[in-house]
């Protein structure tokens, strides 16, 4: 018996199939707070929804500004993140960095 072994990269890219996964990966990366980092989480999840080419396509953004605005250089609009976020069935959502209690005004 001849066991297949795989590498951590085709792992990590079958594993973000998983939209949870897929969300949870790119929130590590956010909370990073280096954009290089967020960039490479977002190549890795295109990469698991089918690649750049039909990701730019479903998000109708031409392939290769694509790979430019998730190279390590890019700098992506706010507007292209959410629409490969939508593509790959994700969102943005904004909390508050800590929860403040609200004080009662006394009279």
């Amino acid at each position: 018996m001849t066991k297949k072994i795989t590498s951590y990269q085709e792992d990590l890219i079958e594993s973000l199939k998983d939209p949870r996964e897929a969300a949870e990966y790119l929130n590590a990366a956010i909370k990073d707070g280096d954009k290089e980092v967020f960039l490479l989480a977002m190549r890795n999840v295109t990469q698991a929804h089918g690649g750049m080419s039909a990701i730019a396509k479903k998000a109708r953004i031409n392939r290769e500004s694509l790979y430019r605005m998730l190279s390590r250089k890019g700098n992506p609009e706010l507007k292209s993140v959410f629409s490969l976020l939508h593509v790959v069935g994700l969102k943005i959502s904004i909390e508050p960095e800590r929860t403040r209690r609200s004080k009662a005004v006394t009279a």
